[in-house]
């Protein structure tokens, strides 16, 4: 009977520490699947494009193999040397071709991942590097054996295509570098004007007390880059900020003959809530 009451004295004691034990917070509870979601979709995006590289990089090692085997080949006898080369060629260009499909594959998963990371987009420019540079080994190859008479014909018309697809990608590449330097570009570009209030007016640029408002003459504002202007020398006794920008992100200061100088602190800051700036000035 002591058995049995002590029993159940136990269980009582553990299903009450059972509803004692705190419920975690709901909120909490789903920001951290939230948080294993992104984390897990981050870790799947990596392993695709580690697996791409992988690929890329076994051809490459299958690519020299077949180098060295055309190199064996070249100083070989015998009636089939011409078709051992040829074999090892066709080989060459076609592994080359899965590369550039693979190359083309990891630029396509980099652009459209979460992960921003400066390494694997070097990694992309050093495999793009080592293709052209196996493009180039292998139009030398073929130049040498044609000067040995090994004339292998059939391959020319499928090398001039290796050759126009490799200058399609160089090009490529280099419009895609074009147009992200015109964005940079066009992100870090600013404008700015200070002048009297009948200038402004006269522009519409400030209107019935009011900025930027009417159809204003853009012409009439001074074209900047962000990253480089960081004072605006305004040649007045007198100036007063029309547009907004965040206070703390500049300082208007007088210089020798007491005139302001507008000085940048934080561009990106200064210039997040308009990339137009108007002063007035007397």
């Amino acid at each position: 009977m002591k058995k049995l009451l002590f029993a159940v004295f136990c269980l009582a004691i553990f299903a009450g520490c059972k509803q004692e034990k705190p419920q975690a917070d709901p909120a909490v509870v789903q920001q951290r699947d939230s948080l294993n979601k992104v984390i897990e979709q981050k870790e799947n995006e990596i392993n695709d494009m580690m697996t791409t590289m992988n690929e890329i990089e076994e051809g490459f090692r299958e690519i020299n193999e077949a180098q060295n085997r055309v190199s064996i080949a070249k100083q070989g006898e015998g009636a089939d040397k011409t078709q051992r080369i040829k074999e090892n060629i066709q080989f060459i260009q076609q592994t080359m071709k899965q590369n550039r499909e693979l190359i083309n594959k990891l630029k396509q998963q980099l652009r459209e991942s979460s992960v921003r990371g400066d390494q694997f987009r070097k990694s992309v420019e050093n495999l793009t590097k080592q293709l052209e540079e196996k493009d180039r080994q292998l139009q030398a190859l073929r130049a040498e054996l044609d000067a040995k008479d090994i004339h292998i014909t059939e391959l020319n018309e499928d090398i001039a295509n290796l050759n126009s697809n490799v200058t399609n990608l160089t090009e490529e590449s280099n419009q895609k570098s074009q147009q992200i330097s015109s964005q940079d570009k066009q992100l870090n570009t600013a404008w700015f004007v200070f002048g009297t209030k009948s200038e402004l007016k006269a522009q519409n640029i400030y209107v019935d007390g009011k900025v930027l408002q009417s159809n204003f003459n853009k012409d009439y504002f001074t074209k900047v880059d962000i990253r480089i202007d960081k004072e605006i020398k305004l040649y007045s006794r007198s100036a007063k900020m029309l547009t907004s920008h965040p206070m703390g992100s500049y300082t208007l200061q007088r210089d020798a003959n007491k005139q302001y100088v507008l000085r940048i602190n934080n561009p990106q800051l200064f210039w997040s809530t308009s990339k137009y700036l108007v002063v007035l000035v007397k």
